[in-house]
């Protein structure tokens, strides 16, 4: 598996702390296995530990592929959930940006409706829905407040309702 030979890309460091042998065995783990879950093209990771007062903050620095730096930072008095905090604030960023880079995300046909020239809206309706006024109208007929605009279409005017 190509991640196992990625781990010695994840840097495990502290200023001030004594990490002991298990605590960066555990964050390497941890990046690991956020790694494999979200993306699996882990390029590299550092995590460094720093002591304030009685607590622990822990950042998480992970880079995955062509996506940006994902950064996480918690602050707690123990040094293993300061370093969760900082991993799970990492994973939701990583979530985020695979669910938008998923394809099978739907389209919103009305996104943007309202920006256009009133004659301009039948034109994109057209184009965006290949001449499918009537499911636009639809979208938007049972609104109220709303004034009937005439929208030509290549095969006919189509009444739909608009601000």
């Amino acid at each position: 598996m190509m991640l196992q030979r990625s781990s010695c890309n994840i840097l495990v460091q502290s200023s001030n702390v004594d990490l002991g042998s298990v605590l960066p065995d555990y964050a390497r783990a941890g990046v690991m296995q956020v790694a494999s879950k979200y993306f699996g093209n882990l390029n590299i990771a550092a995590v460094h530990f720093n002591r304030e007062g009685g607590a622990y903050r822990c950042t998480v620095n992970v880079q995955m592929g062509a996506l940006p730096m994902m950064s996480g930072e918690a602050d707690d008095r123990n040094a293993y959930a300061a370093f969760r905090r900082a991993l799970e604030k990492v994973a939701k960023q990583l979530r985020r940006a695979k669910r938008e880079l998923r394809e099978d995300k739907p389209q919103r046909l009305d996104k943007g409706i309202f920006l256009y020239e009133p004659g301009e809206v039948g034109r994109r309706a057209n184009r965006q829905s290949d001449g499918d006024a009537p499911a636009l109208r639809h979208l938007l007929e049972d609104a109220s407040g709303w004034m009937p605009l005439e929208v030509s279409s290549g095969d006919g005017a189509h009444r739909i309702a608009a601000q």
